[in-house]
């Protein structure tokens, strides 16, 4: 889950495996894989860059459970 801010300041969360896509036009418009979407303040960019870590936090967590299974 991501944390990211729309235009009136706002703050949301979102499940980062279902961003489909972004635009940007000029701010950032985040196309969920259900065809809604979020117009948020963040640049593409910013909004990769917190995926990323998301996903870094979450994989050795990940990686522990595959083990116990």
């Amino acid at each position: 889950m991501i944390k990211l801010t729309k235009l009136n300041n706002a703050e949301i969360v979102l499940n980062e495996e279902q961003i489909e896509y972004i635009e940007i036009i000029p701010e950032s418009k985040v196309i969920m894989m259900n065809g809604k979407f979020h117009i948020v303040k963040e640049s593409a960019d910013e909004i990769i860059q917190r995926v990323i870590a998301f996903q870094k936090e979450i994989r050795p967590f990940e990686e522990k459970v595959k083990r116990k299974e």
